[in-house]
């Protein structure tokens, strides 16, 4: 299993219309080219110092052809409509995870 972690700082005059097309259409639409089982968005806690808030987003694929297959197929596409909406209001940056392990408890509590 890997993931696809896309960790972006976004501007706080776009935040909101941001967060909201994040949560309503880009991850939608990420998941919908059947390249990943699921996506978690998280925020980073940090101050920046250039501001803003910054927030990760995971999303788990099969494999790294799957994920050169998202990169050939479909990324072009879905970073022009985010460069087209929000231009020079963010900055992202891209990395590939590969999960060695996953454990969970048995006694965590929220």
């Amino acid at each position: 299993m890997y993931i696809y972690n896309v960790t972006t700082n976004i501007d706080e005059t776009v935040h909101d219309e941001w967060l909201k097309w994040m949560k309503e259409k880009h991850i939608p639409d990420m998941l919908a080219t059947g390249k990943f089982s699921n996506a978690k968005m998280s925020q980073v806690i940090i101050d920046e110092e250039m501001g803003g808030t910054t927030y990760s987003v995971q999303y788990t694929t099969d494999s790294l052809e799957t994920l050169q297959e998202y990169y050939k197929e479909n990324a072009p596409r879905l970073r022009d409509e985010s460069m087209r909406l929000f231009s020079d209001k963010f900055v992202a940056f891209r990395t590939e995870l590969k999960v060695i392990s996953e454990q969970f408890s048995m006694s965590f509590k929220n």
